[in-house]
This record gives C-alpha cells, sequence and structure tokens, in this order.
C-alpha cells in the first residue's frame, strides 16, 4: 500500500489548478484500488456561480476528480508491471467512458471528498474501474470509469 503526495501526483497527472482535482492519495495498491482525497473549499472557481447563494460543487467536477483517481491507479499499476517503474514514461492516461453515474447528495464547501476505486479489469491498454466519492462516510457519487494509456505524443 503506497501513499502518493501532492509532487509526486503533479508529477504523473498533466492537470493544473483550477483543474487538478486530487489533493493526496491515502492508498494505492497496484491492480487493486486506490483511495485519495479532494479538500472542497469555498475559494474553489466553480463556487463563484455554482450557485451563488447557495454553493455546491458540480457534478461533473466530482466525476473528474473520480477519473484523475482511476488515471493515478492505471499510471501506477503500469509502473509495478514494468521493471523500472519509471514515473516519466511519457505516456497519458485519458478517460474514454463513464457509465452509470449517479449522485447522491450535494458536495458543499467545507466537505472532504474520499474517492475510491477499484480495478475491475484490464484488457491491453483499456481500464475498468469500478469508482465511489463520500463525504463523513455518506455516498456522494458512484460512476464505472474506463481510462486508456497512449503514447504521450499523440
Amino acid at each position: 500500500m503506497t501513499e502518493i503526495s501532492i509532487r509526486e501526483i503533479l508529477s504523473i497527472l498533466p492537470h493544473r489548478y483550477p483543474f487538478l482535482l486530487i489533493d493526496r492519495v491515502t492508498s494505492c495498491v497496484p491492480f487493486k484500488s486506490i483511495t485519495a482525497l479532494k479538500n472542497v473549499t469555498v475559494t474553489e472557481p466553480f463556487f463563484q456561480g455554482h450557485f451563488p447563494g447557495k454553493p455546491i460543487m458540480p457534478g461533473v467536477l466530482i466525476l473528474e476528480a473520480m477519473a484523475q483517481a482511476t488515471g493515478l491507479l492505471a499510471f501506477h499499476s503500469d509502473n509495478a508491471r514494468s521493471q523500472n517503474g519509471n514515473s516519466q514514461n511519457g505516456n497519458m492516461y485519458y478517460l474514454v467512458g463513464i457509465d452509470k453515474a449517479r449522485f447522491k447528495r450535494p458536495v458543499e464547501p467545507g466537505d472532504q471528498l474520499i474517492i475510491s476505486a477499484n480495478l475491475q479489469r484490464r484488457i491491453r491498454n483499456i481500464y475498468k474501474f469500478d469508482a465511489v466519492a463520500q463525504v463523513a462516510e455518506q455516498v456522494v457519487a458512484v460512476a464505472e470509469f474506463m481510462t486508456t494509456q497512449m503514447d504521450g505524443e499523440a
């Protein structure tokens, strides 16, 4: 089980503010599971317009945070498979599908979004994951994701 710091996350994911939506990974078991967190603060730029007077995190951004977590798990799984574990392999992980997305309750400023994803299967370079986002042990969103690895030059 591996923890992943924000510095390592920045070396893996191409996202930057305001679209980097993972603050820390508390556990990552290659080919199995990942648990990541996003601290949701009132200063997030999307709260200005979503919605004034009743700020809630847009569902599409909750899904994006979940997708970023699955990309990190795919990356660490591929590196565990390789001999050198080189994190600068030049490959990118792209979201290629979202299925069965459901939202259970709003995410508000001050919440800590805990994302758990489990690898269901890997066929060639396509990974399929089940993911759940929670706040205070209450499910806020669930979805299935498909991610693929592509050459960073594509």
